[in-house]
């Protein structure tokens, strides 16, 4: 079990992730940025291509296109299931900036069968 938001729970949830169907033209280039936490802001990315999870890491990407800024708790009540990222989005509890239509095609796939699976199977190898 890793601990979430560490250089390893990243490696095991891009090999995970690598179930996923493709979805083609879901691209993006998204950079998280969690707040709140007892060692400051916590900065990580994932780079989405076709709908598969191409890179993903703490730190910053270049070129995002959405940027999501959530406080610790709403972040991982997102990562537990416990948060629809829809509903954190619509009641502002997600900030996003950058390109929204990109965010519009994203949000969506938060919703398949596939996505609810494997966050199932991430909550599973996570340590909150």
């Amino acid at each position: 079990m890793s601990t979430w938001l560490t250089d390893e729970w990243f490696e095991e949830t891009r090999a995970l992730a690598a179930t996923q169907p493709e979805h083609p033209g879901l691209s993006a280039r998204m950079q998280f940025i969690v707040t709140g936490g007892a060692d400051g802001e916590v900065h990580y990315y994932w780079v989405l291509e076709d709908g598969l999870l191409s890179q993903s890491g703490v730190g910053d990407v270049d070129d995002a296109d959405v940027i999501l800024t959530t406080a610790r708790s709403d972040a991982m009540a997102m990562a537990k299931g416990d948060l629809d990222p829809n509903v954190a989005f619509m009641q502002g509890r997600m900030k996003v900036s950058g390109a929204m239509g990109i965010m519009m095609r994203l949000l969506p796939a938060t919703n398949t069968p596939e996505y609810q699976e494997l966050r199932r199977r991430i909550v599973d190898i996570t340590e909150f």
